[in-house]
């Protein structure tokens, strides 16, 4: 009964993780707290007298709310509490910790490190390349994978630890029962195979502004380090970065050209003491992960390509190029430059973007 009413609880958008459980501490039970009455609860000093008059409007949604709650097994999704064995150690450790998790799947094995990969959801194609090469690389080595399952950088992060067959957790914004955003649909299903999508917002909560630094606080808190991988300098992957500092985690940022706005957040984090990340192997080292060999990025081999192929390739970065400037650098005719720029699309060598962009494709 006692899980009925904290699930009651916490579908009151107006309650906090710290309010629920100073009520729990206060009352003595989540029970006790269903029944109490106004004035007690006005006398108790812990919630403000809107909160007052919402928790007490609420009682009478709890049948609902129970009837909700005993279909959960019913729909694969687990309520799990931090009087549960299941709940993450990991976040028992920071103050806010959520009072209910909704989970579909599993959640990270606490025997396992756990690493969060963030950065820009409009990140370049470089760096959504190099996302997924840091994830496929630690996943690789059995390094769970957290990220936040929005576009950009954190899809590329679970692409590549799915790549690599490792476990890999999207924090939602919003209920586990709504993938968000809807693109990343594919994710959100192939996760629950190897891994677990995670919310502390009750279901069928809609993805609102205010709910995304609150979920940021469980991205890092369920990892051992965070690596921000692209951002600007006001970006939630900051905002996540320093809840990761204030959590005890250790912060990783790669470095980029000082030039492009999406790499001044990283810049900033390193210059106020971020690790620089130029390899996984930097992280694995902090995790005390041994790893087979040196991972270095890199541009594919080009041995087996012809002259004009080698040529074009070489004309070419990982910050996409436009067709003309790559025509004007090689000499070569439109046809003859857009053919080889397909055999080597079609070959892995490049990526195309928008409007007759194109770049290397980088590996480890």
């Amino acid at each position: 009964m006692e899980r009925e009413y904290l699930y009651w609880l916490c579908k009151l958008s107006c309650l906090g993780s710290v309010s629920i459980r100073k009520l729990y501490e206060y009352f003595h039970g989540f029970e006790a707290i269903y029944n109490i009455e106004e004035t007690a609860l006005e006398r108790s000093g812990i919630l403000k007298k809107g909160q007052t008059d919402a928790l007490i409007q609420w009682r009478r949604s709890f049948p609902e709310c129970r009837e909700e709650y005993r279909g959960l097994a019913g729909r694969k999704i687990s309520f799990i509490t931090p009087w549960d064995r299941a709940y993450p150690k990991r976040l028992l450790e920071i103050y806010d910790y959520p009072m209910g998790l909704f989970v579909k799947g599993k959640l990270p094995e606490e025997g396992k490190p756990a690493v969060a990969i963030v950065g820009a959801r409009g990140c370049s194609a470089y760096g959504e390349c190099l996302a997924e090469e840091f994830s496929r690389a630690l996943a690789t080595e059995q390094v769970q994978v957290i990220s936040g399952l929005a576009t950009g950088i954190d899809g590329a992060a679970h692409r590549g630890a799915l790549r690599a067959g490792g476990a890999t957790f999207g924090i939602l914004g919003c209920g586990v029962d709504i993938c968000y955003p809807p693109s990343n649909y594919a994710l959100y299903e192939a996760m629950e195979g190897t891994g677990g999508i995670i919310s502390e917002f009750p279901l069928k909560s809609r993805p609102q502004s205010w709910h995304f630094p609150m979920r940021n606080r469980i991205i890092s808190g369920l990892a051992d380090a965070v690596l921000v991988v692209e951002a600007k300098e006001r970006s939630g992957s900051l905002i996540t970065a320093e809840l990761g500092l204030e959590q005890g985690r250790e912060i990783f940022a790669v470095p980029g050209r000082v030039t492009d706005h999406l790499s001044r957040g990283c810049n900033l984090l390193i210059q106020q003491g971020a690790h620089m990340a130029i390899s996984p192997n930097d992280i694995l080292e902090y995790l005390g992960v041994k790893c087979q060999k040196e991972l270095i990025l890199h541009e594919k081999s080009v041995n087996s390509l012809a002259k004009k192929e080698k040529m074009v390739y070489s004309c070419l970065d990982f910050k996409p190029k436009h067709l003309d400037d790559i025509i004007t650098r090689c000499g070569l005719e439109i046809g003859e430059c857009m053919g080889i720029l397909l055999e080597l699309e079609l070959g892995g060598y490049v990526f195309r973007s928008a409007n007759h962009y194109y770049g290397k494709n980088c590996e480890m």
